[in-house]
């Protein structure tokens, strides 16, 4: 059972935790960037950005509703699974968004999260394509051992065979009605199955609609039985302004990914690129706000600097106001 903690564990706590990577390198959470404002697909101007950035407010974020994806700690984690886990409870998360089990058996992975006081509320794994019930059936027991309360389809839309992003209705349209598939698999089996998006989905179809996939996906999935994770990065990365997406989405926006911009274009820690997460949060909130930056522990970053990213990131949305 997860439960609220408010601490913060000081750099040398989270670095004995660590056993086989001695010292981190802990961020400071630093002045933020200019932020993206209102008009879609478009960066505001620093006067507009500072504006929306100081509005402030009088919500937050509850500290039992902040997660983190391990995609985030993928190379730590192969370093060593049970201090990365201890130290991110020191940091002061108790629910995580699994992407796989590193190596171990879900038995062994549920024992290594349990002796950290952590709880994979949410997991990111595939419905298998084609669809096949059965294979879908073993992934929803995986998520009963764990206790998970969501279970997140983290991919579609890429044709491996070309390389090429998959512009044609009938094929997102195919996927969607699998999605309501296996969504009705995981209602009957006391889980929530979500779809989380990249950038893609806002391109256009190539039928000349002037739809985009993502439409597609919110016309054809039953809200009953699919849920949207939004992924904050990848939705201005595909021009699409996630305010303006909730006059489609609706309330069914109930996770995000957590994850910034900077002026290249690529990844930043949360709250120091250029999304104005505070202006989203006040639009809609969600059930879990969800830690993640791609390449956090990637080269040329060591894999321990992501527990520097989730450490900025829980301090972020910690104090973030809105």
């Amino acid at each position: 059972m997860c439960t609220e903690h408010d601490a913060t564990a000081s750099h040398d706590e989270i670095a004995r935790l660590v056993t086989r990577r001695g010292f981190l390198r802990t961020a400071a959470v630093g002045a933020a960037g200019v932020a993206v404002a209102g008009a879609t697909g478009a960066m505001a101007p620093p006067a507009a950005a500072a504006e929306g950035r100081g509005s402030g407010g009088n919500h937050r974020v509850p500290p039992d509703k902040i997660s983190i994806q391990l995609f985030t700690l993928r190379d730590q984690l192969a370093i060593d699974l049970e201090g990365t886990l201890a130290a991110l409870s020191a940091i002061g998360y108790r629910r995580v968004e699994h992407a796989g089990f590193v190596g171990r058996t879900v038995t062994e992975f549920k024992a290594a999260l349990d002796a950290a006081g952590i709880w994979a509320s949410s997991g990111h794994v595939g419905i298998p394509q084609p669809f096949d019930a059965t294979a879908w059936q073993a992934s929803l027991a995986d998520a009963k051992v764990l206790g998970s309360r969501y279970i997140v389809h983290p991919f579609f839309g890429i044709n491996f065979g070309t390389g090429e992003v998959v512009r044609d209705r009938a094929t997102w349209t195919a996927f969607a009605h699998d999605l309501n598939r296996a969504g009705r698999q995981a209602r009957a089996a006391g889980l929530r199955l979500g779809y989380h998006n990249h950038n893609w989905e806002f391109l256009r179809l190539d039928d000349g609609s002037g739809d985009r996939a993502y439409d597609v996906l919110v016309k054809e999935t039953d809200p009953r039985y699919v849920h949207l994770e939004l992924d904050l990065f990848w939705a201005w990365r595909g021009a699409a302004d996630p305010v303006d997406l909730f006059r489609l989405t609706g309330d069914r926006v109930r996770q995000y990914h957590v994850k910034d911009l900077n002026q290249a274009g690529s990844f930043a820690d949360p709250g120091q690129g250029l999304i104005d997460f505070a202006r989203i949060f006040r639009a809609h909130a969600v059930d879990e706000y969800i830690v993640e930056r791609d390449d956090a522990g990637s080269p040329p970053r060591a894999p321990e600097d992501a527990l520097d990213t989730a450490r900025v990131g829980y301090q972020f949305l910690r104090t973030v106001r809105f």
